[in-house]
């Protein structure tokens, strides 16, 4: 009788046993097993986060003269600036700009500027490109007019023509997608004796920018010369030379006008 209870104890024991095991091969199998329809991994996530974040964001990048840096606006904004409070009215995008102007450059200076290798990083994440360029090159400091000169103008407007056109195939060399907006030259000095002069010499230079922007996908020349031709005491600095705030405003609603998105 002693013996039959040992053998039940054992068998009771072994099925437990048994069951255990069978438990836990079951438990690890749902532990290492991959899903058949495994979860979206969070990097996808993060992923979709920049590319919605990178599409929400707008470059703008401004190049050029002492028109690009602003010179003569009491408040600071130049058209650039206006351009850019112009479009944060129209859009809930957020727009970023850089403003690598500088005052006094001329064309072959920018010519060097745009081959810069943070310069050019900065062109390749631009959707809008803004340049302004020429007025120095043309007016040499003023010195243009001591002694006005149409052979020594065309020589300086040869140079000039060569040095845009390697600034814009190097910029589009770098980013082929960017719309670029080349703002024409105005004549400060129209109210002088030799205005219908300087205004025809500004006008062939302007004809020839346009003509050469032509040439490049999505480059618009911008002109102003209209703008300041009858008003320009209105619209120009104390320097008779820059525009002022309002004048600096007026040429940025016409860019921005032309900004699509």
């Amino acid at each position: 009788m002693r013996g039959k209870w040992i053998q039940l104890i054992a068998a009771v024991s072994g099925l437990a046993c048994l069951l255990w095991l069978v438990g836990l091969g079951w438990s690890l199998y749902e532990y290492l097993r991959v899903p058949a329809n495994p979860p979206a991994i969070a990097s996808k996530s993060v992923e979709t986060g920049s590319k919605a974040k990178k599409d929400d964001r707008f470059n703008i990048i401004a190049i050029g003269d002492s028109l690009t840096r602003g010179t003569g606006d009491s408040t600071g904004k130049g058209y650039v600036g206006n351009v850019k409070d112009s479009l944060e009215e129209k859009t809930d995008r957020k727009i970023y700009l850089s403003n690598l102007g500088i005052k006094g450059q001329r064309s072959n200076q920018l010519l060097q500027q745009v081959k810069q290798p943070e310069v050019q990083r900065q062109l390749k994440d631009a959707d809008v490109i803004m340049m302004t360029i020429g007025g120095n090159d043309l007016f040499q400091s003023g010195q243009t007019l001591v002694d006005l000169n149409l052979n020594n103008v065309k020589t300086l407007q040869n140079q000039y023509l060569k040095n845009v056109n390697s600034i814009l195939s190097t910029m589009r060399a770098v980013n082929k997608d960017a719309t670029i907006f080349f703002i024409g030259l105005y004549n400060p000095f129209i109210k002088m004796d030799n205005a219908s002069q300087t205004s025809s010499i500004v006008r062939e230079w302007n004809f020839k920018s346009a003509e050469l922007s032509a040439k490049y996908q999505k480059t618009v020349f911008v002109p102003t010369f209209d703008i300041f031709e009858l008003k320009v005491d209105d619209y120009l600095y104390s320097d008779h030379f820059h525009p002022n705030a309002e004048g600096y405003k007026l040429v940025a609603d016409r860019v921005a006008s032309l900004i699509t998105w």
